[in-house]
């Protein structure tokens, strides 16, 4: 006779995170660095007394901020999502990390492999006065940039390329072939200075290639490079034609798509709003 152990199932949670990079040795935990993860994990102890490993839908670097990061936990008992959100948010501070949507999801959920697309922001401030309300959260430097060549260049990036190039030698993915299926650029002129948004979605992404991209279209836009330069560095699939990587404190990881989203309304926050 075969005895069988019933083990309870244990409530798996979405959360979606927002956070600004700059303390962090990025998203992954590390055992002689501060990190996202590890931030989060030490809070969930603090609900329930024990170690906690969560998985994140991406592992953003040193110094890259999220908006719309997705992770999941599981938990012992089983949480009303809102008193879950001010729980941890509780046990976050003063860290600069915001629980801003939680939901229950099905065991087999995950917030790496569920995932349909990823969206990332580039943030580029061109400006001579030093950025002031926006220092550490964008890219600034001090010359004019060239919308309509960096918007020509990246449209030899659109599309399923070996993109070697614009890879990090550190990168371990199997495969450089991956599909860029947006990458747009917007020049916004306000007080602060000509701000440039970079809009870039793809289901996955290489090491570094986000700001390799942003780094090789700035050559662009600052006329050191034309259009063709950079069609040319793609073709290459060689590191060694890539632009300068752009530093890390203009990108974020802005949303991730999922076929059945777990937040509804098409991942609008939950406010943390207490109930009357």
């Amino acid at each position: 006779m075969v005895n069988f152990i019933y083990l309870p199932r244990m409530p798996r949670y979405a959360l979606k995170i927002e956070y600004n990079g700059a303390p962090f040795s990025g998203w992954q935990r590390q055992s002689d660095q501060p990190s996202v993860q590890q931030a989060i994990e030490d809070a969930l102890a603090q609900l329930e007394k024990r170690e906690h490993r969560i998985a994140a839908a991406g592992r953003t670097d040193t110094g890259v901020h999220a908006r719309g990061q997705v992770a999941h936990c599981d938990m012992e008992k089983t949480w009303d999502a809102f008193r879950l959100i001010e729980a941890l948010n509780h046990h976050l501070k003063p860290l600069p990390i915001a629980i801003v949507n939680c939901a229950e999801v099905a065991e087999d959920w995950h917030a790496r492999f569920s995932a349909r697309e990823r969206h990332y922001l580039f943030r580029l401030l061109v400006r001579r006065a030093p950025a002031t309300h926006d220092k550490g959260l964008v890219w600034q430097i001090g010359h004019s940039l060239d919308l309509e060549a960096m918007q020509e260049a990246a449209s030899y990036l659109i599309g399923t390329h070996d993109f070697t190039t614009f890879r990090s030698s550190m990168c371990q993915a199997q495969n450089p072939v991956k599909t860029l299926r947006r990458l747009d650029i917007e020049c916004i002129e306000g007080w602060s200075g000509i701000e440039f948004r970079f809009y870039v979605k793809a289901r996955s992404f290489l090491h570094n290639q986000v700001r390799s991209f942003v780094g090789s279209l700035e050559r662009v836009g600052a006329g050191r490079w034309t259009p063709h330069d950079l069609r040319d560095a793609l073709q290459a699939c060689d590191r060694s034609a890539c632009g300068p990587v752009c530093p890390p404190e203009g990108l974020y990881l802005d949303q991730v798509i999922y076929e059945d989203d777990p937040f509804g309304l098409n991942q609008r926050p939950l406010h943390n709003i207490a109930p009357i």
